[in-house]
C-alpha cells in the first residue's frame, strides 16, 4: 500500500524563536526555555544524521523540562520508529495523542507503527480517526480492507470515494479484484443503476453495467442498458450494441456492419454478446448473400476463440438450410484453420460433399480419413460411395468390404453398406452378387422399422 507522505518540515529561525504554521508538523513549536530549545534542536540535528539514540536522549531531556509537551513525544515516537522499537514508538505517539487528540500527525504516528507491525485491526481503527481530519485518507482504509479481505466494506468505501473525489486507478483496480469473485457483483450492479439515475450522461457507468451483466450471462439486460445508453448518449461507441440490431431491422446494412465490427473487435465485450451478434448477421446474410464477404471478415474475429468453433457452426447453419455449397466452404475453412483431422467436422463435410455431388474431393478426403481413423465405418462408406459414383467399382468393392467389418449394432449403416456393395457389383457386371446385397439391405431396413 502506498501510504501518505506524512511530514514536510520548514523551520524559520528568528532570533531565539520559532514561528509555526497552523496544523503543520508539530516540530514547529513555540519557544520554551533556552535549555529546552537547545535539547530539541539537538534532537533534530541527531535525527537528521540518523543518530536516533542520541536524538532520543535529547528528547527525554525536553520531556523532563516540559512533561506535557506533545511535540516532544511525537518526535520521540518517530525516532523509536526509525530504530524499529515499535512498542516504545507506539507508547510515545499515544502519549502525544493524550495531550492533543486533535492533531492528525500524532494519529498518523500510531498508524505508521500499526502498519509496519502488520497490526491491521489497530491500523483500521487509527485510520478511521484520521479520516475525521482528512477524508482522502479513506484510500488507505480501502487498502487495509483489501489486505484484510473485508471486500464488502472496501467496495462501499470505493464507491463513496469515487462519488466524492472521482475515480482513481488504484480504486478501479481494487474494484475489479472484488467483482471478479462474483458474489459482490449484485452490490455493484445496484450501485451502477443508482449512478445512472443520478447522472445519465456519464458513459462509464453504462459500460461497467453492460460488462457486469455480460459476466453474469444476463445478455438481454446488457442489451437493454445499451439501448438506454444509445438514447442518452447517441455518440457513444458502446451504443452500437443496441443499434446493430436496429440497423439490421431497418436494412441499413452498412451501418449494421460498422456496429458489428466494433462489437466483435472490442476485447471488453463478452463472447456471448459477440456470438449473438454474429448469429444475427448470419441470418441476415442468408437472406442477403451479397454481404457474404463481410461475414467472412466477421468470422476472423473468432479465430482464437477457445469456446466456440465459429466456422463449423456457420457450416452447420448452412447445412441445416440445405445450402451445401456454403456449408462446404465453412467446413473447409474450419479444417484449414484448426485440426484437419477433426472427426465431427470431416463427417459433416463428407455429408455435404455427397449432397452437393462433389464426389472427387469426397472420395479423396474419405480415403485420407480411413488412414487416420481405421476403425470408423463412416469413412469407408463415403469412400465406397464416392468410388461408385466415379465408376471406380473395384476400389468401391474393396473399401466397402473392409469397412463393413467395423459396423456394429447399426442396421441403417449396415443397410447402406450393402446397397453400395450391390452398386459396386452391378458396375462389375455381377448381377447375382448385386441382388444378394440389395436383398440383404431390404431385410436390414425392415428390421430397422
Amino acid at each position: 500500500m502506498k501510504k501518505k507522505v506524512l511530514v514536510i518540515l520548514f523551520f524559520v529561525l528568528l532570533g531565539n524563536s520559532v514561528s509555526v504554521m497552523a496544523q503543520t508538523e508539530p516540530e514547529d513549536i513555540a519557544v520554551a526555555t533556552d535549555e529546552y530549545q537547545d535539547s530539541f534542536y539537538e534532537s533534530l540535528k541527531q535525527k537528521g544524521i540518523e543518530n536516533y539514540d542520541k536524538a532520543i536522549v535529547s528528547l527525554e531531556k525536553c520531556i523532563k523540562l516540559k512533561s506535557n509537551d506533545a511535540v516532544a513525544y511525537f518526535e520521540l515516537g518517530k525516532n523509536y520508529l526509525k530504530l524499529k522499537e515499535y512498542q516504545n514508538a507506539q507508547n510515545a505517539f499515544e502519549k502525544a495523542i493524550q495531550i492533543d487528540s486533535k492533531n492528525k500527525w500524532y494519529w498518523l504516528g500510531v498508524y505508521d507503527v500499526s502498519f509496519e507491525t502488520k497490526n491491521y485491526p489497530l491500523a483500521i481503527e487509527t485510520i478511521q480517526k484520521i479520516i475525521q481530519f482528512d477524508e482522502e485518507y479513506k484510500d488507505d482504509l480501502i487498502s487495509l480492507y483489501m489486505i484484510t479481505n473485508q471486500f464488502e466494506k472496501a467496495l462501499l468505501a470505493i464507491n463513496e470515494m469515487n462519488d466524492k473525489f472521482g475515480k482513481s486507478d488504484d480504486r478501479e483496480r481494487y474494484k475489479q479484484q472484488i467483482l471478479s469473485q462474483g458474489k459482490f457483483q449484485n452490490t455493484e450492479i445496484d450501485n451502477l443503476i443508482s449512478q445512472i439515475k443520478l447522472n445519465p450522461k456519464e458513459e462509464s457507468n453504462y459500460v461497467n453495467l453492460i460488462l457486469l451483466y455480460s459476466k453474469t450471462a444476463e445478455t438481454d439486460k446488457a442489451l437493454d442498458i445499451a439501448k438506454q445508453l444509445a438514447k442518452e448518449i447517441p455518440t457513444s461507441e458502446w451504443a452500437q450494441l443496441s443499434l446493430f440490431k436496429a440497423y439490421l431491422d431497418q436494412n441499413q446494412a452498412d451501418k449494421a456492419i460498422k456496429s458489428m465490427n466494433f462489437i466483435l473487435s472490442n476485447p471488453k465485450i463478452d463472447s456471448k454478446i459477440k456470438h449473438r451478434t454474429l448469429n444475427e448477421f448470419l441470418i441476415y446474410v442468408n437472406k442477403n448473400p451479397q454481404y457474404g464477404p463481410d461475414l467472412e471478415k466477421a468470422i476472423g474475429y473468432f479465430d482464437n476463440d477457445p469456446n466456440v468453433d465459429v466456422a463449423k457452426e456457420i457450416g452447420k447453419f448452412y447445412h441445416s438450410k440445405n445450402q451445401f455449397e456454403n456449408a462446404i466452404k465453412y467446413y473447409e475453412k474450419d479444417l484449414s484453420a484448426n485440426s484437419d483431422t477433426d472427426r465431427e467436422t470431416n463427417l459433416l463435410l463428407l455429408e455435404a460433399y455427397s449432397q452437393a455431388k462433389q464426389f472427387v474431393p469426397m472420395t479423396k478426403r474419405a480415403m485420407t480419413m480411413i488412414e487416420v481413423y481405421p476403425s470408423q465405418p463412416q469413412f469407408y462408406y463415403y469412400a465406397g460411395l464416392g468410388n461408385n459414383q466415379l465408376q471406380q467399382f473395384k476400389n468401391a468393392k474393396t473399401v466397402l468390404e473392409m469397412g463393413l467389418d467395423y459396423v456394429v449394432d447399426d442396421k441403417k449403416m449396415e443397410a447402406n453398406f450393402n446397397i453400395q456393395l450391390g452398386e459396386a457389383y452391378n458396375g462389375l457386371g455381377d448381377a447375382k452378387k448385386k441382388e444378394e446385397y440389395f436383398l440383404k439391405a431390404n431385410e436390414l431396413l425392415k428390421q430397422k422399422k
